[in-house]
């Protein structure tokens, strides 16, 4: 059942009150400090034991939000893993995505009139691009990255989430999205839809939060935001791989 919730301004990552700072100032403005919308770390989890961590930041200046996150296995690795850096305007437009892999390769995303290119550079320093027939808006979500899912949460806050009688309401049924997965080299469409609250238990602590539901093709996630907190991703439950992530 939906549920009526209040999402504070700073939840509405993708809302343009959140992306304009405020500057009605009688003297030259200074120049505004990059401002972090959230940090931290997720564990990631497969059947129970933690294998990778990911760190990541959001911060947002000047009406652009920069989204960086980085990946570490636990066992013995000495590689600098997975970065990538998602960078979007206020509106949600793309500017531009990357991800990089130690010395394994990289890519490229970004707009070119009404396509998005993406420039693959492999190892061996050879390069190749893939067009797609998509809009700036449309969601990156790459393999790994789970704060790309949180962004995603806000976004769907942002837009299908209307106040009503001192709450928000929203929308009935699950919203689609237009996705660019870059490691995949493929488009998709995912479905996002708020549950409502739901009690579970994290890290051994019973605790009440706001469920989503995330679908597509060939997946279904439960994802859990906690709506006292500016909405941040706190659990990810991926029942098909056995894995599980939970922000520390």
């Amino acid at each position: 059942m939906r549920a009526g919730i209040r999402i504070p301004g700073l939840a509405l990552f993708l809302a343009s009150s959140l992306f304009c700072l405020a500057a009605d100032k009688k003297d030259k403005p200074k120049p505004a400090a990059a401002q972090v919308v959230d940090s931290g770390t997720f564990g990631i989890f497969i059947k129970g034991q933690r294998v990778v961590n990911e760190t990541f930041k959001i911060e947002q200046k000047d009406g652009i939000s920069v989204i960086k996150s980085q990946l570490k296995e636990i066992a013995g690795s000495d590689s600098s893993g997975q970065k990538s850096d998602l960078e979007i305007t206020s509106s949600g437009d793309l500017i531009r995505y990357d991800w990089t892999e130690g010395s394994s390769g990289s890519l490229s995303v970004y707009p070119n009139n009404d396509f998005l290119t993406e420039k693959i550079t492999t190892s061996a320093n050879k390069t190749a691009e893939k067009a797609f027939l998509m809009p700036s808006t449309s969601v990156i979500l790459d393999n790994n990255f789970f704060v790309h899912r949180e962004v995603l949460v806000w976004r769907y806050l942002a837009a299908d989430c209307k106040p009503e009688g001192g709450n928000q309401k929203c929308q009935q049924g699950p919203a689609s999205f237009g996705v660019l997965v870059p490691q995949d080299q493929n488009s998709i469409s995912v479905k996002l839809e708020l549950i409502g609250k739901e009690k579970i238990n994290l890290k051994g602590t019973e605790r009440e939060l706001l469920r989503l539901n995330l679908s597509g093709e060939n997946f279904d996630w439960a994802l859990w935001v906690d709506d006292h907190d500016s909405f941040k991703l706190m659990r990810v439950a991926i029942p098909a791989d056995n894995t599980e992530v939970v922000r520390d």
